[in-house]
């Protein structure tokens, strides 16, 4: 799909969040800028966590706890990681059962923590601010999702 601005990204990420629940891993990628920060931006708000939110890339993960007795979101960033051993140090696997997580760059090393998860890939168009995002299920839990969660 075709998000034309920022705030379009955003509001998308709080209409998918809507069909997150605990347990839920979300594996995002594309290149720098692409909007994978502004994306968990509109998950937040959508699952009405603690913000701000803001990229965890020199941090590596923050805890975000509901404000409405939701799950917490668990925000992460593989960017600097040097592989599978550096995410076994995250203990992302600890929270994963009661929060929703979402790994920015997690392409290629996550995947091993949930046999289920939605993979979201977003590219720049060029020549404008819009984005071009590809959602992929994985799993049994994602068996039966439209190829637009936020919209079915």
């Amino acid at each position: 799909m075709r998000l034309a601005t920022a705030e379009d990204m955003r509001a998308y990420g709080a209409r998918l969040a809507a069909h997150l629940r605990p347990g839920d891993l979300i594996v995002l990628s594309g290149p720098l800028g692409a909007g994978k920060t502004t994306l968990v931006q509109g998950i937040a708000e959508g699952l009405k966590v603690r913000g701000p939110i803001t990229s965890p890339t020199f941090v590596i993960a923050r805890v975000h706890p509901s404000l409405r007795q939701g799950p917490p979101l668990v925000h992460a960033d593989a960017y600097r990681l040097g592989g599978d051993l550096e995410v076994d140090d995250l203990d992302l696997d600890a929270s994963l059962e009661e929060s929703v997580t979402v790994v920015e760059w997690g392409e290629g090393l996550v995947e091993g923590l949930a046999e289920d998860r939605l993979e979201i890939h977003i590219d720049r168009e060029t020549g404008d601010d819009a984005r071009l995002v590809t959602l992929r299920g994985v799993g049994d839990r994602w068996a039966d999702t439209p190829s637009d969660p936020a919209e079915g």
